[in-house]
């Protein structure tokens, strides 16, 4: 495993961490004693760096990570997200009050005094207007309840206004082979800002994984109803998943891993967050550091997984780019 410096936080964590959404159990059925098994693994495979939410299984992902940490020393870096347990995303629901108490209840599942670094989770756009809500932040930081907090967001425009505030120390951001935009403007920026980049939704919800072919089967649990998944979009990842596959073969390695490895080839990202439920999802993830893709190969990616000219100005701003204007004819 290699590690990377995480922005202005002084951390170095490691190129791959691990996602804690699937072992809360929203994706289908999952053992909490499997789930902690992967967990231990993660750590014996030179993970650091585990990502979490107080939504993911009600605060169950949280509390597996606190068992962790009382049964092993390693030093490692817990973030977890607040916002989602709003019943409807509203600008004024990230309140002190509001904000006050998801973080205490994440500091009890947690078992801990302060949180490594909290993210607020893909909050409503206006949210990125209000700078009081960052004042806010800026006091539990003070205060000792969270030690570094950044964002988890889906639009780069999004990211571009949430670095704009001088204590956001992260940006947790969707970027894969399939949704290139946030490298055109946000990486550049982000990097000279000097805040860390983390990449989620690596493998987009398992599309990106070469389980799911137009020859074969699509998702039957939460991801069949995602972003990921809409109808124009998953014949062009269908397209980029058979471009993977003779790749993969070459190197002797999943198309998982050859998305993955494409990504941490990619300048500016810290962390790829990929999630796992079992040792083995664990396993094969970690391989992907030891694959090495050469330029041909990287070119040759990025060719099949460029957009498509004439694929509609709503198409765009769902891979995560700006607001576009409605076609007016």
């Amino acid at each position: 495993m290699k590690f990377r410096e995480l922005g202005r936080t002084g951390w170095k964590v490691s190129e791959i961490s691990f996602g804690a959404w699937a072992i809360g159990g929203a994706w289908g059925d999952v053992d909490d004693q499997e789930s902690l098994a992967a967990l231990h693994a993660a750590l014996d495979g030179g993970v650091n760096f585990f990502d979490t939410a107080d939504v993911y299984g009600d605060g169950r992902s949280e509390r597996l990570l606190a068992r962790l940490k009382k049964e092993r020393k390693e030093n490692f870096y817990i973030t977890t997200k607040a916002g989602r347990r709003l019943p409807k995303q509203t600008p004024e629901g990230y309140s002190r009050e509001n904000l006050t108490a998801w973080i205490e209840r994440s500091l009890r599942n947690l078992e801990t005094d302060a949180i490594d670094l909290l993210q607020l989770h893909c909050p409503h756009p206006d949210v990125y207007y209000r700078p009081e809500v960052f004042g806010i932040l800026d006091e539990l930081v003070k205060a000792g309840k969270i030690r570094h907090y950044g964002v988890s967001v889906e639009k780069v425009e999004e990211a571009l206004k949430a670095i704009e505030f001088p204590g956001v120390q992260t940006v947790q951001i969707i970027f894969n082979i399939f949704r290139q935009r946030p490298r055109e403007l946000f990486f550049p920026e982000a990097r000279r800002r000097k805040v860390g980049i983390l990449a989620r939704v690596p493998l987009a919800s398992g599309l990106l994984s070469g389980k799911f072919t137009r020859r074969g089967s699509t998702p039957n649990d939460a991801r069949r109803v995602a972003f990921d998944f809409p109808p124009v979009e998953r014949e062009h990842a269908y397209d980029i998943v058979e471009a993977m596959e003779p790749v993969a073969r070459a190197h002797e390695v999943s198309v998982a891993q050859i998305a993955l490895a494409w990504l941490l080839q990619r300048t500016g990202v810290m962390s790829v967050i990929v999630g796992a439920k079992t040792i083995e999802q664990l396993d094969d993830n970690l391989a992907a550091v030891k694959v090495g893709l050469t330029a041909e190969e990287v070119a040759a990616l990025d060719k099949a997984s460029a957009l498509k000219p004439e694929y509609p100005g709503w198409m765009l701003e769902r891979q995560g780019g700006q607001r576009l204007p409605t076609p007016t004819a």
